[in-house]
C-alpha cells in the first residue's frame, strides 16, 4: 500500500504581506496600503482590542480614533489620537 501525500497548501500567514508600522485606513494617506486590508486587520491598544481605529503607529505609540460624531468642513470625521502600548495583527 502507498501513501500518496498531496503537497499542503501555503499558510496563510506566508500570503499576508508584513503589517507596517504605521498604517491608515484612509485611501487619501500615504501610510495606505491597499495589499494590507485584503486581510483583516485588528489593533488592540493597552491590550484591549479596538475596532474604531483609523490610523496607528507602533513605534510612537498611537491610535487615531473618530471622536463621536463630529465632522470637520470636508464632511470628514474628527480624529482623536490615544497613546499606549500599540500591537497591530491579523485576524
Amino acid at each position: 500500500m502507498t501513501e500518496t501525500t498531496e503537497p499542503t497548501p501555503p499558510t496563510q500567514a506566508a500570503d499576508r504581506p508584513a503589517l507596517p508600522d504605521r498604517l491608515s485606513v484612509d485611501p487619501r494617506s500615504p501610510h495606505h496600503i491597499a495589499a494590507v486590508f485584503e486581510h483583516e486587520v485588528g489593533i488592540r491598544l493597552n491590550d484591549k482590542e479596538r475596532n474604531d481605529v483609523e490610523e496607528y503607529c507602533i513605534s510612537e505609540r498611537w491610535v487615531k480614533v473618530p471622536a463621536g460624531k463630529a465632522l470637520d468642513r470636508k464632511g470628514h470625521p474628527l480624529m482623536i489620537k490615544l497613546k499606549g502600548k500599540v500591537e497591530a495583527f491579523y485576524k
